[in-house]
């Protein structure tokens, strides 16, 4: 897990709404697990802060004055300092024109401005922890509405065995190894280390950016897994 040598995962906000920022702030700090690391109310802001603080989440809303939350993301990937903090997006649509943009620009997922505190604390866990956050409802609907504006090659899919190619389909239906697993009647570790080479072939951050390299390369979802 991406987290302090303590075990505490500091959470940075960046939202030009000051009321989101300050509940987003009240639920971080009544965590024992997350620790508030700042806020921002821009991306500019929000660049300068992590360079400052280098938080290992940041919960970032698409929508901003001036530089938006896509740009500051593609800035947050072409920055090697800032490898090590990965990104939430927080919106209030659960799939629209901005999802997918996010993904492609390095977020490791999001979540609604609306969701339960709890359900919030437990997404930075799990962004944190190197895992995606992404339901298969999610991932259904980013393939629905996506899957056929974006079709282009993807470096290194052509050094993945038939094995790697079907996980990283499986990856793009939102869900777990384990659950993959139970889908094919094979081990979870199993399932683990197809997808963690295809990553590594892919030079993927994440089971995130599996997704937007399946939807790019046209990758379909074996049937029934929808």
């Amino acid at each position: 897990m991406s987290t302090s040598p303590t075990g505490v995962v500091r959470v940075a906000l960046a939202d030009d709404e000051a009321v989101v920022r300050m509940g987003l702030r009240a639920l971080i700090e009544r965590e024992p697990d997350l620790e508030f690391a700042g806020e921002a109310a821009d991306g500019a802001s929000a660049l300068r802060l992590l360079a400052r603080v280098r938080p290992d989440v940041l919960l970032l809303d698409v929508r901003m004055p001036g530089m938006d939350g896509i740009e500051t993301l593609r800035s947050i990937a072409a920055d090697p300092d800032l490898s090590g903090t990965r990104v939430v997006v927080v919106t209030t649509f659960e799939v629209d024109e901005y999802v997918f943009a996010a993904l492609q620009a390095g977020a490791s997922g999001f979540v609604l401005k609306d969701s339960a505190p709890e359900e919030l604390a437990q997404a930075i866990r799990v962004v944190a922890s190197g895992e995606a956050l992404l339901s298969p409802s999610v991932t259904k609907k980013v393939i629905g509405l996506f899957g056929g504006r974006d079709s282009r090659p993807v470096e290194g899919l052509d050094t993945l065995t038939p094995r790697e190619r079907e996980m990283v389909a499986w990856v793009a239906t939102g869900r777990s190894n384990e659950e993959i697993a139970g889908e094919l009647v094979i081990s979870p570790d199993t399932v683990r280390t197809h997808v963690s080479r295809a990553m590594v072939k892919l030079r993927a951050r994440d089971r995130a950016q599996l997704v937007v390299f399946a939807v790019r390369s046209g990758l379909t979802p074996p049937r029934g897994s929808a």
